[in-house]
């Protein structure tokens, strides 16, 4: 049975999206493909305010977080660590040899500007990783505050996670002297999963050059090459990059303030709805914008009240990791809108008889 997906991710994908991945395949080396590529990179810069590359990666954004380490790390790395997605960037870190710390938060918690302040004081570091959006907490990192205490440190390589906020939140790329932003589209771009879109600053790509044993795959200096001919060093996914521009021409026309706007509006439904019937789990200075996480204070079967509302088209998240069963989570992003969610709460209020 069809569900709509109101889960960290994949997201619900339009019926105009999926079809627009069935269009003739095209020759990746083609002047068609080249065409294509050209098309949707300046959307991809509008939506990230930026006019330095956006690189399109056929990978999962782990892969690219990896790539993130590779390419821009010499020195040692600061992990910034609150939650199991921003953990992972810690565990690439090490398994790429790289020297590196953990700063880490307690669950719920944010990662605030001045604690990485203390630390890249120290002069130690070379490169910082930070997730903005945790989606295994609900919590949303303060990104502009962080970018402020960045500036202090112009030599520190400055690599951002925005899996679960990328076109949802609005992140301008420029302006906060963000050196790698990275996300996988099967999130708030709505398409399905395999394509991972980035961006990636001048000053990273010196500091690229610099750096021994970057790899092959995930090299930043190959990909600009490639880059500047609109292609990729290795076959990109061409069927996710035509619907990737398709979706873009749709988020432009929707507008950008008005997208962010939606995804405001979404979080306040959810959050609002959140404290009358349960409890939020995350620190209520930093909700995140796409991503609800709430405690389950009436102790519910989590599983069975999945299956009740897959039974009747929509599924929500259980609790990540250590959260698994004592929260529960709903996604608000991409193309959901606030009648979804109007219909997935009357629905959870339904099978549980909430009053």
């Amino acid at each position: 049975m069809y569900k709509k997906l109101f889960i960290p991710g994949p997201t619900h994908v339009r019926e105009e999206i999926l079809q627009a991945q069935a269009v003739p395949m095209i020759g990746h080396r083609a002047k068609e493909y080249s065409d294509l590529q050209a098309a949707v990179t300046p959307k991809l810069q509008k939506l990230l305010y930026t006019t330095q590359p956006v690189f399109l990666f056929a990978s999962s954004s782990t892969g690219v977080m990896e790539a993130a380490i590779r390419n821009c790390v010499a020195k040692k790395c600061l992990n910034t660590v609150c939650g199991e997605f921003s953990r992972r960037w810690h565990e690439i870190t090490k398994a790429n040899g790289k020297d590196c710390d953990v700063l880490e938060v307690p669950i719920g918690k944010a990662v605030l500007p001045e604690m990485i302040d203390e630390k890249l004081a120290t002069g130690q570091y070379d490169a910082v990783t930070v997730v903005h959006n945790e989606t295994s907490t609900g919590v949303m990192n303060p990104i502009e505050e962080i970018a402020e205490v960045m500036k202090k440190y112009p030599d520190v390589m400055f690599l951002v996670d925005s899996v679960s906020s990328m076109a949802g939140v609005k992140i301008e790329f420029d302006r906060l002297g963000i050196d790698v932003l990275l996300a996988g589209v099967q999130k708030c771009f709505a398409l399905p999963p395999g394509l991972t879109v980035c961006a990636v600053s001048e000053k990273a790509l010196k500091k690229a050059e610099t750096v021994p044993y970057r790899g092959l795959y995930f090299d930043f200096i190959d990909m600009y090459k490639f880059y500047q001919k609109n292609q990729t060093p290795a076959t990109p996914a061409i069927s996710l990059i035509q619907a990737l521009n398709k979706q873009m021409d749709d988020i432009l026309a929707e507008g950008l303030e008005n997208r962010w706007q939606r995804h405001k509006d979404m979080a306040k439904f959810v959050q609002d709805w959140a404290r009358k019937y349960w409890a939020l789990f995350s620190d209520e200075r930093y909700l995140s914008l796409t991503v609800t996480n709430i405690v389950n204070t009436r102790e519910v079967d989590i599983k069975a009240l999945n299956d009740e509302l897959g039974r009747r088209g929509a599924m929500i998240s259980d609790g990540y990791g250590p959260l698994k069963g004592k929260c529960f989570r709903i996604a608000h992003m991409g193309d959901l809108t606030l009648d979804d969610l109007r219909w997935l709460t009357a629905q959870i209020e339904d099978i549980l008889k909430l009053s």
